[in-house]
């Protein structure tokens, strides 16, 4: 039904990737931006702000002095300055890993459904912490894939039971580790304190199953680069299981459960 291995995951097309997972990140980030608090005149960083929601919200919530966003994706970057309009930010194409920023140039660095996927989550942090000045900020926000991300969660659990190479790619899988307890350690490895976790719960809400499923057509994220794998049968094979297990209202919408797991550490003050 698939290919023998698992398939290259595509993170590059910009106007594919909002109406996949977006639209969604920015609802997420409204309440991310809010719960940290940061007063207005804030000097933010943000890395891996794929095609701008988290800076949309950092500039129309917190009244930021300044943004430095970056990403490794130049069609991202391009997609951002395109779309967000603002003096305040400024977009650069960079990998959290390496950042160009000054020592303890920042207030707060952040990252909105980023930190599992870069290649050293652990240098990512240390960079974060870095680039921000004592008694600031890092602060992060990723997708509680093995819990309630139900939107993915009803793809993966789908495709595993039609293919059993799908349990490579499926996200719940490969993020498991990636809970409440792990994202706190990972933050004081990094020499944060006062470590606080968060659950930020929205709805994902389709007009209809058409609504879901294209999405998935275009090869930009996980499920859609292993749908990209699949003969076209297959494919017909896994849209209609899927459409079968969806809780589909009367009007014809599809209202599913989401969840992200927010974290947000200090920058100890040297005594």
């Amino acid at each position: 039904m698939s290919a023998e291995t698992a398939p290259p995951i595509r993170w590059s097309d910009a106007e594919s990737y909002e109406p996949y997972i977006g639209r969604w990140s920015r609802l997420v980030a409204r309440e991310f931006v809010a719960w940290l608090g940061l007063p207005p005149g804030a000097r933010w960083l943000e890395t891996g702000c794929g095609t701008g929601p988290l800076t949309s919200e950092i500039l129309r919530v917190a009244n930021p002095g300044s943004v430095v966003a970056s990403d490794p994706s130049e069609t991202y970057i391009a997609h951002a300055r395109s779309t967000v309009d603002d003096s305040r930010v400024a977009f650069a194409v960079g990998r959290a890993e390496a950042l160009s920023a000054d020592d303890a140039s920042v207030d707060a660095a952040v990252s909105g459904l980023v930190l599992n996927f870069v290649d050293d989550p652990s240098a990512a942090l240390v960079e974060a912490v870095r680039v921000t000045r004592p008694g600031g900020v890092v602060g992060a926000y990723i997708w509680d894939y093995a819990g309630e991300m139900w939107s993915i969660r009803h793809f993966w659990d789908t495709a595993t039971l039609l293919d059993p190479v799908a349990r490579r790619r499926h996200e719940g899988r490969r993020f498991a580790s990636w809970m409440p307890d792990e994202l706190a350690h990972r933050f004081r490895a990094a020499g944060l304190v006062d470590i606080e976790l968060h659950p930020i719960d929205i709805t994902t809400v389709y007009a209809d199953f058409d609504d879901y499923w294209s999405p998935l057509l275009v090869n930009q994220g996980s499920a859609p680069s292993y749908v990209a794998t699949l003969q076209p049968e297959a494919v017909a094979a896994l849209r209609e299981a899927i459409r079968r297990a969806m809780p589909v209202a009367p009007d014809g919408s599809i209202s599913l459960p989401a969840r992200a797991w927010a974290v947000r550490g200090t920058v100890p003050v040297s005594a």
